[in-house]
């Protein structure tokens, strides 16, 4: 926290920072961080009443509030602490905003200049650019607390935090360096409101990651709600989002309830994204940004608290620039990004997730587990699994039902053919053909180099020793190796 806040007063200029929390009843809120060295245990373990005014002020206000501090004690009596303290420093303005991307206990910052002016439009505009960071920051200090009753006063008094479950590999199946940069982005935005964008190719599991992230957030209890914006017609859209009344259009039979009042208290996730047409990306907006609308039919207007998990695997900057999607919503959307790796960049995690699949299936279907051959694993991790772990799971289970032992010595591939052809005649190549051609073509990729930090092993996703032992096996010698064998 130290260092983000002396990169903030690098680039604002502020002298002090003081970060307040609320209590969970939001009646009464505490200091809970405070740069100054003069600071005091008086100080950061006060109670002051949200109804003195500067707090609920911060919190009700899109923008910064910037206050003179020389004629606050005619506005606002009597003044908080750490305010008369700091104006005792010689403070001469503050500069209020909220600390909005959390879930419990809303937070206000609070930044003291020792000359008025001080803050600038582009500090402004920086401010707004690290405001979600900040909250984050804080959010896992509130998290992190310990239940020292003198860190925030009595036992009674002190600030309440729902602790975040954690994010399992119950759920989110591997250990690879993606899937963990993955686990760590969700453990830092679940606990928060913000909205989240979740991007990548199809089949890489983003309903998934966002189901982890709302079950690691505080609106867990309620049922995530969950619409697939490519998979309704354009002209029911707004309907299943919204809703409509009874009688509203030609169809419309009985009342009818819309995802975002269903998803009240809760979180919706909005699939393919990129597939939601123009007029409809406006009446998204607007419930983004106000959290209120109207069903068809209807002058009611309805006031929600959702949290907003979309998905897409289109570029939606490309989109943007082309006129498909509103740039306002994109940026409003991109708050918190989460780019989902392919399967072939975390080839690692393959067994953990056959072996899971596996198990998953034949619990189902009450069949007794079944194993996998190590060479198999072996052989599924050269292949290059265009559909991902959606490809993946779909392979296991066709390799389920062929399997007739209790062992699966085989993964039943798709079928891949030639591009732009129909011939329904083309020959199928053996699967070790299939292999050999795939390891030929990474080592000529990596100019002959078998190991090493940009050898065809790391490529492939395998230790190098194993590589040459399937090299040997299907006996690729180092005349393929681009006339060298550069293994280092």
């Amino acid at each position: 926290m130290r260092f983000a806040s002396a990169k903030l007063q690098e680039h604002i200029g502020y002298s002090q920072m003081v970060i307040c929390v609320t209590d969970r009843a939001e009646k009464e809120y505490t200091p809970l961080i405070h740069t100054s060295d003069t600071a005091n245990t008086a100080l950061t373990t006060s109670k002051i009443p949200v109804a003195e005014g500067f707090f609920a002020d911060a919190m009700s206000s899109a923008d910064p509030l910037t206050l003179p501090l020389f004629n606050l004690n005619a506005k606002k009596q009597p003044l908080p602490g750490f305010i008369q303290k700091a104006m005792s420093n010689g403070m001469r303005e503050v500069v209020v905003f909220p600390l909005h991307h959390q879930e419990n206990n809303p937070a206000v910052a609070y930044l003291f200049f020792s000359r008025p002016g001080m803050f600038s439009r582009p500090a402004q505009r920086l401010l707004r650019s690290l405001s979600l960071q900040l909250s984050l920051t804080v959010s896992g200090i509130i998290r992190n607390l310990n239940q020292d009753v003198n860190s925030l006063g009595t036992a009674t008094d002190q600030i309440e935090t729902e602790s975040a479950p954690t994010v399992t590999n119950g759920l989110i199946i591997g250990n690879s360096p993606a899937i963990n940069a993955v686990k760590q982005l969700i453990k830092t935005v679940a606990p928060t409101t913000s909205g989240v964008l979740l991007l990548g190719e199809s089949g890489t599991g983003k309903e998934v990651i966002a189901a982890a992230i709302h079950e690691a957030s505080g609106r867990r209890g309620k049922k995530m709600i969950k619409v697939n914006c490519a998979a309704i017609p354009e002209n029911l859209m707004e309907s299943e989002l919204f809703g409509h009344e009874k009688g509203s259009f030609t169809g419309a039979v009985q009342r009818k309830i819309g995802k975002f009042k269903l998803a009240d208290q809760s979180t919706l996730f909005l699939d393919e994204i990129g597939e939601l047409p123009l007029v409809l990306q406006t009446k998204l907006l607007r419930v983004l940004q106000e959290s209120e609308f109207e069903p068809i039919g209807s002058s009611t207007t309805i006031k929600v608290n959702v949290r907003v998990i979309a998905a897409t695997n289109r570029n939606l900057l490309k989109e943007v620039a082309e006129g498909r999607f509103r740039a306002d919503l994109f940026y409003r959307l991109n708050i918190f990004p989460i780019n989902l790796p392919a399967l072939r960049d975390h080839r690692e995690d393959i067994p953990a997730l056959a072996n899971y699949f596996i198990k998953e299936y034949c619990t189902r279907n009450k069949r007794k587990v079944l194993t996998i051959a190590s060479k198999t694993l072996e052989t599924m991790q050269l292949y290059p699994w265009p559909g991902n772990v959606r490809e993946l799971k779909h392979c296991v289970e066709r390799s389920i039902l062929l399997c007739e032992t209790g062992t699966i010595t085989a993964i039943d591939f798709p079928e891949i053919k030639a591009p732009n052809t129909d011939d329904e005649t083309l020959e199928i190549k053996p699967l070790h053909e299939i292999e050999r051609a795939y390891i030929l073509r990474a080592i000529k990729i990596c100019n002959g180099r078998i190991s090493g930090p940009n050898g065809a092993a790391i490529r492939l996703g395998l230790p190098h020793t194993t590589l040459i032992s399937r090299m040997q096996k299907l006996g690729i010698s180092k005349t393929h190796t681009s006339g060298k064998d550069k293994t280092s």
